[in-house]
C-alpha cells in the first residue's frame, strides 16, 4: 500500500469498538511506510513494533471513548446555548467558520444524501487578567481583580459523516500526529548525522592543504605558517568527530535508532498528547466566576487538549453536529471587481 493510500477511507483505520489483529497488523504498516520504509530491512521489524503499537491503540479507544457527545453548532441557537455564547462573540461567527472548512465542504459535496455532519472544533483559549465590576453581599464592588477568558482561531479540519466515524477520524488523526512527532525526533538524528560527515569531509580538507603545503609554502606567498600546533587541533577534530559519528552507527545501526524512536514514541503517546475535560463557570461577558458568585452564570464544558511534541500547542475543542444548511454557499470570484484593479 503506498502512501496517500493511507489516507484513504480513513474511518476504515481504526475502530474503538473492535480492536483486531488485522487492525494492529496495518497500524504496524502504516507507521513503518510513514516513517521510514526501509524500516522492514530489520529483522523482526513488525513483531518488535507491534507492543507500541498496542499501546498507543489502547490509548486511542480510552481517548475517543472519552470524549462527550457531539452538540448541535447553529448560528439559530447562538443565543439560548450558553457554551456558543462563549465560544462565539457572534451568531454570525458560526456559518463563517464553517466556510472556511474545506473538509467539511468537501464531505457534503461528495455525499449529496447527507443531511448532517460532524465535526471537530477546535480553538484558541486565552485568559486575562481584568479590573471589573462584582456583585459581593449585595453590594457593587468596583475594580475587582478577574480573569475573563476569550476563543478564537476557530477550526474544523477533521469531519465525519456521523460521530461514530468522526470519533474513528479522531483516532487516526491522533496516531498520524504521534507518527509525525517520531518522523521529527529521527529528522533531528539524521540532521546531527550529516552535519558530522560535512564536517568531518572539511576538517579532513582543512588538513590535506596544511600537510601538502606546509608552512614553508605558505610564507613563501606571504601567509602566517601554520604550524604543528594547527595540524595537532585539526587530526584532534577529526578524531572526535569520527568517535561520534561511530557513537551512532554506520546505515544498520542509523535504522535501529530510527526504528528504537518510533518504539519510544508510540509506547509513550501520554507524553505527546493529554486530553482532560474542563468547565468553566463563566458570566454573559465570558468573566471566571466562582461558585460562591450570586452574579449570572452558566457552566461551560469542553475538553482541552496538550500537545507535548515539536511545537508544544494547547487548544480547547468540542464534538459538534451541523446541518447542510448551515454551510454558507462557497465565494465566486468577482471578476468585474478584479478588473478594476488591473
Amino acid at each position: 500500500m503506498g502512501i496517500l493510500d493511507w489516507f484513504k477511507n480513513r474511518p476504515a483505520q481504526f475502530d474503538p469498538d473492535r480492536v483486531s489483529g488485522e487492525m494492529v497488523r496495518a497500524a504496524v504498516d502504516k507507521a513503518i511506510t510513514l516513517t521510514n520504509p526501509r524500516l522492514k530491512l530489520l529483522p523482526g521489524c513488525h513483531k518488535r513494533l507491534t507492543p507500541a503499537v498496542e499501546t498507543t491503540i489502547e490509548f486511542l479507544c480510552a481517548l475517543v471513548q472519552s470524549l462527550p457527545a457531539a452538540r448541535p453548532l447553529s448560528p439559530a441557537i447562538w443565543s439560548a446555548d450558553p457554551a456558543l455564547r462563549a465560544f462565539f462573540v457572534a451568531p454570525s461567527d458560526i456559518p463563517a467558520v464553517l466556510g472556511r472548512s474545506d473538509n467539511l465542504r468537501t464531505l457534503f459535496d461528495k455525499f449529496p444524501e447527507l443531511d448532517q455532519a460532524c465535526l471537530v472544533l477546535g480553538m484558541a483559549l486565552k485568559e486575562q487578567r481584568v479590573f471589573g465590576m462584582a456583585l459581593r453581599g449585595g453590594m457593587v464592588q468596583r475594580d475587582v481583580a478577574q480573569t475573563s477568558v476569550s476563543f478564537s482561531d476557530h477550526r474544523a479540519p477533521i469531519c465525519g459523516r456521523d460521530e461514530s466515524r468522526l470519533r474513528r477520524v479522531a483516532g487516526v488523526a491522533v496516531f498520524e500526529y504521534l507518527l509525525g512527532q517520531a518522523l521529527a525526533e529521527i529528522g533531528e538524528e539524521r540532521v546531527e548525522r550529516q552535519e558530522l560527515q560535512a564536517a568531518r569531509s572539511l576538517i579532513r580538507a582543512r588538513l590535506r592543504l596544511l600537510q601538502q603545503h606546509g608552512p614553508g609554502l605558505g610564507s613563501m606567498f606571504g601567509g602566517a605558517p601554520a604550524g604543528p600546533g594547527e595540524q595537532a587541533r585539526l587530526q584532534a577534530e577529526l578524531l572526535e568527530n569520527e568517535r561520534q559519528l561511530e557513537a551512532r552507527g554506520g546505515s544498520e545501526s542509523a535504522l535501529e535508532a530510527e526504528l528504537e524512536c518510533l518504539k519510544t514514541v508510540l509506547d509513550n503517546p501520554r507524553r505527546y498528547l493529554r486530553v482532560e475535560p474542563k468547565r468553566l463557570r463563566l458570566s454573559t461577558m465570558n468573566v471566571v466566576l466562582d461558585e460562591a458568585s450570586t452574579d449570572p452564570a452558566a457552566d461551560v464544558d469542553f475538553c482541552w487538549a496538550e500537545l507535548g511534541g515539536a511545537p508544544a500547542l494547547q487548544r480547547a475543542f468540542v464534538l459538534a453536529r451541523v446541518t447542510r444548511s448551515e454551510l454558507p454557499s462557497p465565494q465566486k470570484i468577482n471578476f468585474d471587481d478584479m478588473a478594476r484593479y488591473l
